[in-house]
């Protein structure tokens, strides 16, 4: 399927939020937001984006950064390897932490993704997030529970925290299906995570498919990350698409 990727700005509360935009050349589709890791929006995710577009979505893939910087950042040619880059992407994600924000987010990147043409507000939307972009899923779905009919996970960092505002304490207001996957060196370091998640899912009643990938590193699913792995990326590449074939109905 044909697809067109473009650049656009979306107004906030906080200013304009630059973003990427892929969807098919014709027809009305199921949009999905994509939320990036710590490197933010740049050609991995764009590739991302423009392939998800190729199997009949509309997907956005906002700066997550963009109340403090246009884009390229954290930085152009974002190294993981490199601690300059690393600890000023930390200090930049602590402000999604900030109430609201991202929820806020979410109700203006709605409201601009049903205007679109391309976009069919009677389905479900998706979300998707890699790393710090886990949490920002929860708190996307449960912003408009309604509106989201699928969310996922990969490798994402924060889901369960012991603060009362631990993004799990949220899944009791949420409506959707989700798959959760977890690297094994974070389960290695956190195994209770997965547990909790399963509690609360169940006992909210939600379909929920949480699975450790073995062999599969922090940042497995990205395709320029040192540990970026092939195999168990298309696995999970294929487990969300599943879900949402089934969810953005």
């Amino acid at each position: 399927m044909d697809v067109l990727e473009k650049d656009v700005e979306i107004e906030t509360n906080d200013g304009f939020c630059e973003a990427s935009l892929s969807h098919p050349l014709e027809g009305e589709h199921p949009a999905v937001i994509i939320w990036t890791d710590i490197g933010g929006l740049r050609p991995a995710f764009r590739e991302m984006g423009q392939k998800l577009a190729s199997q009949g979505y509309s997907v956005l893939i906002p700066n997550p950064f963009y109340r403090l910087s246009k884009l390229p950042t954290p930085e152009k040619d974002f190294d993981f390897k490199n601690p300059d880059h690393k600890s000023k992407g930390i200090e930049m994600m602590k402000t999604l932490y900030e109430e609201g924000g991202i929820e806020n987010d979410t109700i203006n990147f709605v409201k601009y993704l049903d205007e679109q043409e391309h976009v069919n507000s009677s389905k479900k939307m998706g979300v998707n997030g890699y790393c710090m972009g886990g949490f920002m899923m929860m708190r996307t779905v449960s912003a408009l529970p309604e509106r989201f009919g699928a969310g996922c996970s990969f490798h994402g960092g924060g889901l369960v925290t012991d603060g009362s505002n631990s993004p799990h304490h949220l899944i009791s207001k949420m409506k959707s299906n989700f798959h959760i996957a977890i690297a094994c060196d974070d389960d290695e370091k956190e195994p209770h995570v997965k547990d909790k998640l399963r509690e609360t899912f169940d006992n909210a009643g939600l379909n929920a498919n949480i699975k450790v990938y073995e062999d599969a590193k922090h940042g497995w699913c990205v395709s320029d990350t040192p540990v970026y792995n092939i195999s168990q990326a298309q696995v999970a590449w294929d487990t969300f698409s599943t879900i949402f074939k089934k969810s953005l109905v």
